[in-house]
C-alpha cells in the first residue's frame, strides 16, 4: 500500500513512521532551565551520527507552530545536555518522566531518579542510567515543527561492568537498553542478540 506523505495529516504521518522505523533508542535528556533547575524529557528520535567528532541528533517536535518543547528551548539557550541511556532499570522511570507536568517540575525526582553532577557540562546526569553522554550543542535546524539538535559528545560514562576500558569494548549484551517500537506505548528489550560478522570482498567471493 502506497501513502503520500505530504498529504497525511501530521498524526498519521508519525504513526506510518513510527511503525517502521523500529526499534529507536530512547535518550532521556536533561538539561537545565534558566533558573537551574532541571528537566528531563525523554526522545525515541535519536541516534549517533558519527564518531570523529562524535556526535549525536535529537528530533524534538515543537508543542504548537512556533512554541518549542522544554527541552529544546533549554538547549537552545543553554547550549549543553546529557544523553542517558535508558535500560530496563529505568525504564518505568523514563516513562514517569515524559508527563506532561508543569513547568519547573522536577522530573527526576517524582520518577524517583538521582541527578549527578557531570564533568564536562553544566546539567547534571542521571545516576541510574548505565551510560550518560554528555554533549554540546552544534547546531540546532527547524524544519516545520521539527527541531534537529546536533550535539558533540564531550564526555561518556559507562558503568563499570559494562565496558573493557583497555579494548574500549562496551558489552551491550549486559546494556539491557530498551527500545521504542511503536505509538502508543510499546517497547521493546534488546536481550536476543545475534552475530553476523560484516564480510570482506573476497570472502563474499568465495562463499557464492
Amino acid at each position: 500500500m502506497r501513502f503520500d506523505m505530504p498529504k497525511l495529516a501530521a498524526r498519521d504521518r508519525y504513526k506510518l513512521l513510527t511503525g517502521v522505523v523500529v526499534p529507536r533508542p530512547i535518550a532521556l535528556v536533561t538539561t537545565l532551565d534558566g533558573a537551574g533547575g532541571v528537566n528531563a524529557a525523554p526522545f525515541s528520535f535519536f541516534n549517533a551520527m558519527g564518531a570523529d567528532p562524535p556526535l549525536v541528533v535529537l528530533g524534538i517536535g515543537n508543542r504548537s507552530r512556533e512554541e518549542p518543547k522544554d527541552t529544546a528551548k533549554y538547549i537552545r539557550a543553554g547550549g549543553e545536555f546529557v544523553v542517558n541511556v535508558v535500560s530496563e532499570d529505568i525504564a518505568e522511570a523514563m516513562n514517569v518522566t515524559s508527563i506532561d507536568f508543569p513547568a519547573g517540575t522536577d522530573e527526576l525526582k517524582l520518577a524517583g531518579l538521582t541527578g549527578v553532577s557531570s564533568h564536562a557540562v553544566k546539567p547534571p546526569r542521571v545516576g541510574e542510567s548505565p551510560v550518560n553522554l554528555e554533549c554540546r550543542e552544534v547546531q540546532t535546524m527547524e524544519i516545520g515543527r521539527n527541531r534537529i539538535i546536533l550535539g558533540e559528545v564531550l564526555c561518556m560514562h559507562v558503568r563499570d561492568d559494562l565496558v573493557d576500558p583497555d579494548k574500549f569494548y562496551v558489552h551491550t549484551e549486559r546494556l539491557h537498553a530498551v527500545g521504542r517500537m511503536h505509538a502508543p506505548g510499546w517497547y521493546v528489550r534488546t536481550r536476543e542478540l545475534f552475530d553476523m560478522p560484516r564480510m570482506t570482498f573476497e570472502e563474499w567471493r568465495k562463499g557464492r
